[in-house]
């Protein structure tokens, strides 16, 4: 039997589209995931649709930088997102790893997003409004006291705080974000890809946009010791456990705040934390965490850390194997993208847009393809 799931990226195509053809009639829905600057690959892959009028959508769910980029592709803004992330984020106004380490200065989300409430940048509400009309689009988002997966309407009179409570990484970003009578942190910690929120939601035919693949093995390897330890010890137990992770790097923080300052001027280089890892601070490793936080480095941060990989592995799951009743694509760029969570170079910024927009034009090519079959199929 044909298999359900199928992949399109800037170079090749792997999708049976007479089977997707058959699900193309019912509920399609675009998710997009996040990871930070890499959202660049989803911000030319949405140029793409723009530029050719493309929007077969019937509602939207995006993640952090993913959200952002629906905001940009709803609002009918070519390019805005390519900007954004080209020229915002990588200002040392938005983020500094010097002034993060020395200074205590986190991820100024408001400052950024400020610059969408004004010209040039300056997002385009009442035309999204209008473009959406009857559709739903929303942002995901991580419940403070729970650490599970919410989903708040996007393009709303509230619309810049949920920008700011879908991005809100804990430890980078001061707190979690107040949004109605809730809070909320990013929304990568609990759906980093809402794509079983968007089936649960009735959507037949899934196009999900990927900055990210799978778990590396060492990331694997964290999320088993990480959930074996938390369902052995007691919550002191826990603690203590928590404290030995911490400890044995003690001193280690000292020593990279000398290095930032020896080498700030130097925008290649990165601390291996924020150069990699799916979540923005790329948790590769528990020890690495305890560098840059030091004594924030807590239970709650290591809470967070299992809920992401458990939720991540089973997306994966679901990715790998979904049900009979719909069909995913998943677009995402054919290897590594160049860019990384933070601190990424122009350079490299501008090397994965161009993979999203080649991406782009040949999944849309695709669909095109399968939806003409479709309509034969049901022709007399």
């Amino acid at each position: 039997m044909s298999k359900n799931f199928g992949s399109v990226s800037n170079i090749s195509s792997d999708l049976n589209l007479d089977r997707l053809s058959r699900y193309c009639q019912g509920k399609t829905t675009l998710v997009t995931q996040g990871g930070g600057q890499r959202g660049i690959f989803t911000a030319g892959v949405l140029d793409a649709f723009m530029m050719s009028d493309f929007d077969p959508f019937d509602e939207f769910y995006g993640t952090s930088a993913g959200a952002l980029n629906l905001c940009a592709y709803l609002c009918r803004q070519h390019t805005l997102g390519r900007r954004f992330l080209l020229d915002v984020t990588t200002s040392d106004d938005f983020f500094s790893l010097f002034g993060f380490l020395k200074r205590h200065r986190y991820l100024n989300l408001e400052w950024g997003f400020e610059q969408l409430k004004q010209y040039p940048l300056k997002l385009d509400l009442d035309l999204g409004r209008q473009v959406l009309g009857d559709r739903k689009a929303y942002a995901a988002v991580t419940c403070a006291d729970t650490l599970k997966d919410r989903y708040l309407p996007m393009l709303q009179d509230d619309w810049f705080s949920v920008l700011v409570a879908t991005c809100a990484i804990p430890y980078l970003y001061r707190d979690s974000v107040a949004v109605g009578s809730h809070r909320y942190y990013d929304g990568g910690i609990s759906a980093a890809i809402p794509i079983q929120q968007a089936w649960r939601n009735n959507a037949r035919t899934i196009i999900t946009i990927r900055t990210e693949d799978e778990m590396s093995p060492l990331e694997e390897s964290l999320s088993t010791q990480i959930e074996f330890e938390r369902e052995h010890q007691s919550d002191s137990g826990w603690e203590n456990q928590v404290e030995k992770w911490k400890a044995s790097w003690s001193g280690f923080l000292e020593q990279k705040i000398g290095q930032a300052n020896r080498e700030r001027e130097e925008k290649h280089a990165h601390l291996p934390l924020l150069n990699g890892g799916r979540w923005l601070f790329g948790a590769q490793d528990i020890y690495r965490l305890s560098h840059v936080f030091g004594d924030n480095f807590d239970s709650g941060l290591a809470d967070m850390l299992l809920i992401h990989y458990q939720t991540y592995s089973l997306t994966q799951d679901f990715l790998n194997n979904p049900p009979d009743d719909c069909f995913i694509v998943q677009i995402k760029p054919q290897e590594t993208l160049r860019s990384s969570a933070l601190m990424s170079t122009k350079e490299d910024l501008t090397h994965d847009y161009q993979l999203g927009l080649d991406a782009g034009y040949r999944f849309i090519k695709d669909f095109i393809c399968a939806e003409k079959l479709a309509r034969e199929r049901v022709s007399p």
